[in-house]
């Protein structure tokens, strides 16, 4: 049976939600300060619609960080140089981190709302086990570097959302003294 297409008021609802709770976490101090009734106002819609269309907290801002890292991962599976697959992985692993570096800074009010929220632990998250997967992947490639895994847990809490949020909001830091430190880094890891 093929896929069922959407509603186009389901499909401009859903639009009109990811927006204003994009809006709504952008704004605020604590993302644990939005609630579900507040993005239900603020994209017009009842909460009924909200739950009905993501679930819950959690599942609307995985479906917004979604969104915005889909492109990234899309260009990681399949994409050109550096990300794509045809980049030696010495050197696709620091592009890899430095977009999700990037990501990370452009979208800090979604990463950290998503980290924080629904889980224990970010870990547990699908979203961490698909970069995981894929940076531990791109390690074992490098000639000579064995078994990637505690090395791709050590290069993503690089780019862990608090510590970013922390280290571009508390400490002032620029994106460009970001990205610079964790190419160091990387640069170390890999030898």
């Amino acid at each position: 049976m093929p896929e069922r297409k959407p509603r186009a008021d389901a499909e401009r609802n859903r639009e009109a939600v990811l927006a204003a709770a994009d809006d709504l976490f952008a704004r605020c101090g604590d993302p644990e300060e939005v609630t579900m009734a507040e993005i239900a106002s603020a994209a017009g819609v009842g909460k009924g619609t909200l739950f009905r269309g993501f679930g819950d907290r959690t599942g609307l801002i995985r479906a917004l960080y979604g969104s915005r890292s889909e492109p990234l991962l899309r260009a990681v599976a399949e994409g050109p140089a550096p990300l794509g697959p045809e980049t030696p992985p010495a050197r696709r692993v620091p592009a890899v981190l430095d977009a999700l570096l990037c990501l990370k800074l452009d979208n800090r009010h979604l990463s950290v709302a998503l980290e924080a929220d629904g889980a224990d632990s970010p870990y547990s998250a699908a979203h961490y086990d698909r970069a995981h997967g894929m940076v531990r992947a791109m390690l074992e490639a490098v000639p000579g570097f064995g078994d990637g895994d505690f090395a791709a847990h050590a290069l993503l809490a690089a780019v862990r959302a608090d510590l970013v949020d922390h280290l571009a909001g508390r400490q002032g830091l620029g994106r460009e003294r970001l990205r610079a430190d964790l190419a160091a880094f990387t640069a170390r890891v890999l030898g």
